[in-house]
């Protein structure tokens, strides 16, 4: 185990790419250069909230000196002679180019390698840098235990994503009107620790080619070959059509599993979109209760709700489309990438289907398994079905008497009894079918139960889960982040001691600010 404290830091990034040759912090276009070095605000009276211990000790990593570290993760003191930044960036906000964005309130502050993994450090709500556009730069409590515990979440469920290493209240007050409608309110202040391989995502190449610096967009992408992905080889125009190519693969894959577990980013601009296939940037994002492919936790999105659930696919594929046109003048051949992407909705489809079998426990795809799974969704749609109860108990159904199950979906539905009874003959057909189906498959009971559970989480973050901890956090009590933070560590275990957990959104919730509504306010 290493002392956290005694890590080696190296500025790579900065070391090896251009860099910001002013050192005024004031807010400004930043051109031909990757980022600008910018030291975080010191904060007043800063507290641990919380540590990620699991993730601490994945890194082989333990803390000496807790006040150190404290020091370090507030922004209150710098790691040893590390310069560190915040990144320049830009990217297409709801399918519009919104120009520069960069760094806004996110100061890189250390780069190191463990396990031959390079890591970046990077605290958020760190104070203003170049890139915050007026704003203050900093982040409240409310939105920093969501993402907090979201990284740490995602990660134990299987999905690509950033980490968080530690939870962090600044003692300072943060301004912030939370639904944009007039009414601003101070809030505590926070920072979370924010751990990934890099921070590079679709927008770091598009502000480049956006003000035709191609020498810039180069370098970034020989960077990232070098860095990320030297399997692909020495960068060159194949292996650039390649790392395009990979790019794509993992953003498809970070969809799929999007998609089965029932998570809404909320906030899918290409800014937002890492290189590596990773969920970064929780803000306001949110698990489908009922199962509405129509619904987006974001306030600023509810009129064309572009990043709605079911959307999260073609989302994914025109922000592969506008990176692919970001790229394009290194290569200058438009049919290569039109054939990734070509691949990539292809294999997106079948990865999907894949996916969706394997939740109610098939390993087959064909035509039957594509019609019974589209039938299902329909009727889950149709039902309010909470999705989270309904695929976990599916692997409770008997199937020597299937309709037996028919009380469990009626009590995972969000509609009234009388509106439920009303689709009860087409759950029944398609119970009947899908046992058919079931009894197609070379399985024994016992390894269909394991396999749907380990596909099929028990607990998620549901949106009045982390409001019930905020709630207590502003109340200056934690003991709800722990809870929810070793929940979540095994979303597929059945913890019998959390069951409390495994529930249907209270009505006190439908319509709560923080549990039905969210805004980009944090």
């Amino acid at each position: 185990m290493t002392d956290f404290n005694q890590l080696h830091w190296s500025p790579v990034f900065s070391n090896e790419l251009p860099f910001d040759p002013i050192q005024g912090n004031y807010t400004r276009q930043v051109n031909q250069v990757m980022g600008s070095f910018v030291k975080p605000r010191i904060p007043s009276h800063p507290a641990l909230v919380h540590v990620s211990s699991h993730f601490l000790s994945e890194l082989n990593l333990t803390i000496e000196d807790e006040n150190e570290f404290l020091a370090v993760v507030s922004g209150a003191k710098p790691f040893a002679n590390y310069p560190s930044f915040a990144m320049n960036y830009g990217g297409h906000q709801f399918g519009n180019w919104a120009g520069q964005l960069g760094d806004g309130r996110a100061i890189n502050i250390g780069e190191t390698t463990i396990h031959q993994q390079p890591w970046t450090f990077q605290l958020k709500g760190a104070g203003p840098t170049p890139y915050s556009r007026g704003s203050d730069g900093l982040a409240v409590l409310r939105s920093s235990i969501r993402e907090y515990l979201c990284s740490e979440a995602m990660h134990a469920l299987g999905v690509p994503t950033t980490r968080a290493l530690s939870l962090a209240i600044t003692g300072d007050k943060v301004t912030r009107d939370i639904l944009y409608n007039g009414n601003p309110a101070e809030e505590k202040g926070a920072i979370v620790c924010r751990v990934s391989p890099s921070f590079i995502r679709f927008g770091s190449f598009e502000i480049f080619t956006s003000r035709n610096e191609l020498d810039q967009l180069k370098e970034l992408l020989d960077y990232t070959i070098v860095h990320h992905y030297p399997e692909l080889g020495a960068p060159s125009k194949y292996t650039y059509l390649k790392c395009f190519a990979e790019i794509a693969k993992r953003t498809g894959e970070m969809i799929v599993h999007w998609q089965r577990v029932g998570f809404v980013h909320g906030v899918m601009n290409t800014d937002n979109l890492s290189i590596l296939g990773l969920t970064i940037d929780y803000g306001p994002y949110g698990w489908l209760e009922d199962y509405n492919p129509d619904w987006t936790p974001n306030t600023t999105d509810s009129s064309h709700r572009r990043y709605r659930f079911g959307n999260q696919p073609n989302i994914a594929l025109w922000n592969l489309t506008q990176l692919a046109n970001t790229l394009y003048p290194l290569i200058n051949e438009a049919e290569p990438f039109n054939q990734i992407l070509t691949d990539f909705k292809n294999e997106f489809e079948h990865k999907y289907q894949v996916m969706l079998s394997a939740k109610i426990g098939l390993k087959t795809v064909n035509k039957a398994t594509i019609e019974l799974n589209a039938d299902l969704l329909d009727l889950m749609r149709k039902s309010e079905m909470d999705m989270t109860i309904f695929y976990r108990e599916l692997s409770e159904l008997e199937m020597s008497n299937p309709l037996n199950h028919l009380l469990k979906i009626k009590n995972a539905s969000y509609l009234a009894p009388n509106h439920f009874d009303d689709l009860e003959i087409q759950w029944k057909a398609w119970l009947n079918r899908y046992v058919d189906q079931l009894n197609l498959e070379n399985w024994s009971q016992s390894e269909r139960v394991t396999a749907m559970n380990v596909t099929n989480p028990k607990y998620v973050l549901r949106n009045w889960m982390a409001q019930l901890a905020i709630d207590e956090a502003d109340k200056g009590d934690y003991g709800l982040i722990d809870e929810l933070y070793n929940l979540l560590l095994k979303p597929y275990d059945n913890q019998p001691e959390m069951v409390k957990w495994f529930a249907k959104r209270p009505d006190w919730a439908k319509e709560k600010v923080g549990c039905s509504m969210l805004s980009c306010s944090s």
